[in-house]
């Protein structure tokens, strides 16, 4: 793929056998470290995000479309592993920053997807903007995922996580990001893709920042 000839593998800077090697003892040094520095929960829940990413998500990319929603779960575990390193436990208010974190990687996905489509085309990839290339089931369902995900942000004000300002804050963003999947499911341009996007780089941090500036 164009976009990413240039990463150390497909580059042929690192042969294969070393990044597995590397791979390997970097997942068992850290899952040792984290059952041992931190908690075995933070250190279980740290090697099933491995697991999905590795054996489940990229084998399944070449396959299946779902491969976007499944890869979404390990890429929304992170806080999982915050709070589980924090309490030793995982409440609901930790399953919500997940909820939060999955619904948002995909439109951020589906966007680049859409951007890059040819390129994933030629790499033999069955992306949806691949296998349906009028992009009305791409844009339909970034708008569906933006649209969850406006309720589910609002939750950490409801839970007592957040203030009130983050929960106006949490509102406004996730309209502005929904707006911004409606226009691309309207009109399927590259450039309102980007949009979505950028969109997608510039919300989660702010939400984020908010719901540490305004903890409850």
């Amino acid at each position: 793929m164009l976009r990413t000839r240039a990463r150390p593998l497909p580059a042929g800077r690192m042969e294969i056998p070393a990044a597995l090697a590397f791979g390997l003892a970097l997942a068992l040094l850290g899952a040792v470290y984290l059952a041992l520095a931190v908690n075995v929960l933070t250190a279980l829940v740290g090697v099933a995000t491995l697991v999905l990413y590795v054996l489940v998500y990229t084998p399944l990319k070449r396959r299946s479309s779902l491969g976007t929603v499944i890869g979404a779960i390990p890429g929304a575990l992170p806080p999982i592993i915050g709070w589980a390193a924090s309490s030793a436990a995982v409440p609901t208010q930790a399953w919500t920053l997940f909820g939060i974190m999955f619904l948002w990687q995909l439109p951020h996905f589906l966007a680049i997807a859409w951007m890059y489509r040819e390129d994933y085309a030629r790499a033999g990839f069955p992306m949806l903007a691949v296998l349906e290339p009028d992009g009305r089931s791409t844009g339909r369902q970034s708008v569906v995922y933006a649209a969850a995900l406006v309720p589910l942000s609002l939750a950490p004000t409801l839970m007592g996580m957040a203030g009130e300002v983050y929960f106006a804050g949490a509102l406004a963003l996730g309209l502005v990001f929904l707006g911004l999947t409606v226009q691309f499911a309207r009109t399927r341009d590259i450039r309102d893709a980007r949009r979505v996007f950028f969109g997608s780089i510039t919300y989660l941090p702010l939400l984020w920042i908010l719901m540490i500036a305004n903890k409850a």
